[in-house]
């Protein structure tokens, strides 16, 4: 049988795939300053030319655009071919790991590493896929593209350059999410809210301290005013899953409303904290929107700093298929406490896929055999290159019940969970060429 051959080559090969995931894990590619030829710093780029030169050496042909994004394809239509999409940078790898960050170490039945999961471990496996399909003699009725991006990590930039020179796909996925099939992503919005002081208040407080950055829950946040220095410990998580972290921003901002500082900033602290401490479907700011395709909004402060005018508050709204980004901001204008303004920092509109297509089908059929899983099509609360990409979705690497292991320390996947997503992806694009 031609599936027993397949599933027999993924552990015969299991060895020779692990080598190349190591060397592409090697390279630590973390967005960097730009250099020559390479846009998003040298690492991305290097990660990019290794991948692409032991495709060449399978036989592949390959191609770099705007030293941005490059693909490896297996037939001759350039106009008409199914896309796979995957990125190789990666978010820094930060503090307090128990193994090297950049490599690839098994332990207990676990991998480690940066990008195991987000995203090097997946899009390689759909790479090896490849070769392995080759290699058995497989003869492909439709052409496949395997698309590598290099800056999806820090704002999706190197898809516009893709997209300017080259056709979409007919149809393609991102292995960069979870399964099952996600036919629609949710509308993400970032807004800055500006918070003014008078001059002499904003003289008493120092800069906020800590790791805040827009794709997790922060863990630790100080601050000095007149003198005293307030420090809290949180619990990070990604800003898609709040309920899973505990806050930081509206931690302090609690402990904040109740001291002697001035009634300027008290009042401020006690709005962020009534309106967002241990509220993550916007509740506390008349927010609570929901429909049946993709759930509750979700929202999570992000970023809390001062600026040369006030405080600068970044709050992270993902918010459900039927929503728009319009009435997000309606509703939240109307909550803002007096003198506030906001300023939008991100915008990427949500997506909602016909789910009944022949492809999705064929994917799900596919997820459901290997696993033993509910096959039924989901959607998410996180952005992944399918936003960008006509005719794309996600699916996979995440199995159900799997939840913030991406960005965060020991990232990590599963020996069986990687076996069984290179089995996955092997079958899904076998079913689409043929």
């Amino acid at each position: 049988d031609k599936m027993e051959e397949i599933t027999a080559s993924i552990d015969s090969h299991w060895q020779e795939f692990l080598v190349l995931l190591q060397k592409v894990m090697q390279v630590p590619s973390v967005k960097g300053k730009p250099a020559h030829h390479a846009p998003y710093g040298t690492e991305p780029r290097r990660v990019l030319d290794l991948v692409l030169a032991e495709a060449a050496a399978k036989g592949f042909k390959t191609n770099v655009i705007d030293d941005a994004i490059g693909y490896v394809q297996w037939g001759e239509n350039s106009e008409e071919y199914i896309g796979v999409i995957g990125h190789l940078d990666v978010v820094p790898a930060g503090t307090g790991w128990d193994f090297p960050p950049f490599d690839l170490t098994e332990k207990a039945g676990r991998f480690y590493g940066r990008g195991i999961l987000d995203n090097k471990g997946p899009i390689i496996s759909c790479l090896y896929a490849l070769f392995l399909l080759k290699k058995s003699g497989f003869v492909p009725k439709k052409t496949i593209r395997l698309i590598f991006g290099t800056d999806e990590e820090s704002g999706m930039s190197d898809i516009p350059h893709y997209l300017k020179s080259e056709k979409p796909p007919i149809f393609g996925f991102t292995p960069d999410c979870k399964y099952p099939v996600v036919y629609g992503e949710r509308g993400v919005v970032n807004v800055t809210i500006q918070l003014p002081l008078d001059p002499e208040v904003l003289g008493q407080i120092s800069q906020f301290s800590g790791d805040q950055y827009r794709d997790h829950v922060p863990d630790q946040l100080g601050v000095t005013i007149n003198g005293t220095t307030h420090q809290v410990t949180g619990k990070r998580s990604p800003s898609n899953a709040p309920e899973m972290g505990e806050n930081a921003i509206t931690l302090l901002t609690q402990k904040l409303k109740e001291t002697e500082i001035p009634d300027q900033l008290q009042s401020y602290f006690r709005w962020i904290a009534e309106s967002f401490h241990g509220k993550h479907y916007g509740e506390g700011i008349d927010l609570a929107l929901a429909d049946k395709d993709s759930g509750k909004l979700i929202l999570t402060p992000v970023v809390l700093q001062k600026s040369e005018t006030g405080l600068d508050l970044e709050v992270a709204f993902r918010y459900p298929v039927s929503a728009s980004e319009d009435e997000v901001l309606r509703r939240l204008a109307q909550q803002l406490p007096k003198g506030a303004s906001y300023e939008v920092t991100r915008s990427i509109p949500g997506f909602c896929r016909e789910k009944d297509s022949l492809e999705i089908q064929k994917l799900s059929m596919i997820y459901g055999e290997v696993t033993g899983n509910d096959p039924t099509p989901v959607t998410t609360t996180g952005a992944t290159y399918a936003r960008k990409i006509p005719n794309t979705l996600a699916f996979g690497p995440s199995f159900p019940g799997q939840k913030g292991i991406a960005h965060n320390k020991n990232e990590y996947m599963d020996v069986a969970d990687l076996r069984m997503n290179l089995e996955i992806y092997l079958k899904s694009i076998q079913a689409l060429l043929e």
